[in-house]
């Protein structure tokens, strides 16, 4: 690899500056579409979401912030472990649920699925619009992410990996390893450009190499886990939580013998 590419790659630092409206404004969205999940009965989405914004904050706050030491976080103007642990939970809870809302949603091809995703990603392009009303209270995130990318890169390799030695030996459904690739990079891809045009993550030499990168790893490298998570669960439970139609089966085949 050439080595000025190497030499980006450890440059990269993901940086966000936004403000306290953002959060207050973002936390209500939140509250919304988790209400309209429950109210359409997508009960296992609402489950695995915040599944998800808990996940981020274990390993942001406990493994880039406490372990690796890479997260610098202000609040107006000011720093310190109180302040970098609630901007983390709120930064995790925030993209670990509509992230892991629009992975799940896709997986099972929602029918509503095209309304989420305008919901989701139409959101994260307008909220930094709507947050430009004031400038009080200044957030300003910070991550160095070179150190670390290649052990996301081990994880994305021996995934997929699996998955297509498994479609070269299967005789079952093959696993659609491009819609996994598309669902996981277009979901991180989404969110990073929103704050790229939006002026949150600063426009620099670094900035494409950053998204570009960002897109392919960070998110993408989850999924053939939790694909296998998804089937687990899918052919167990309907949404609502009510047994599968292939469990109702297995019940009765139970009782009959």
């Amino acid at each position: 690899m050439d080595i000025n590419l190497l030499a980006s790659l450890e440059n990269i630092t993901p940086t966000r500056n936004l403000n306290l409206l953002y959060v207050i404004l973002d936390s209500i969205f939140l509250l919304i579409f988790l209400t309209l999940l429950l109210l359409k009965k997508r009960y296992m989405t609402v489950v695995w979401s915040l599944f998800g914004g808990i996940l981020y904050f274990l390993v942001d706050y406990g493994i880039f912030h406490l372990a690796l030491g890479t997260r610098t976080i202000t609040f107006n103007h000011e720093s310190g472990e109180a302040i970098t642990a609630l901007v983390l939970l709120w930064m995790s809870l925030s993209y670990g649920i509509t992230n892991f809302a629009f992975i799940w949603l896709c997986l099972r091809r929602d029918k509503h699925l095209k309304l989420w995703l305008l919901l989701i990603v139409g959101w994260w392009l307008v909220a930094p619009t709507l947050a430009s009303a004031s400038d009080a209270y200044p957030i300003m995130t910070s991550r160095t992410t070179g150190s670390y990318h290649y052990v996301m890169a081990i994880f994305l390799v021996v995934g997929y990996l699996g998955l297509i030695i498994y479609n070269l030996f299967t005789k079952k459904k093959m696993v659609k390893i491009f819609w996994l690739n598309l669902i996981g990079i277009s979901v991180q891809f989404a969110w990073e450009f929103s704050l790229l045009i939006n002026g949150i993550r600063p426009l620099n030499e670094n900035s494409i190499l950053t998204i570009l990168i960002n897109s392919l790893i960070e998110t993408n490298m989850g999924m053939p886990y939790i694909y296998l998570i998804y089937l687990f669960f899918s052919k167990r439970w309907n949404e609502d939580f009510s047994p599968s139609n292939e469990e109702k089966e297995k019940i009765t085949n139970t009782k009959a013998a």
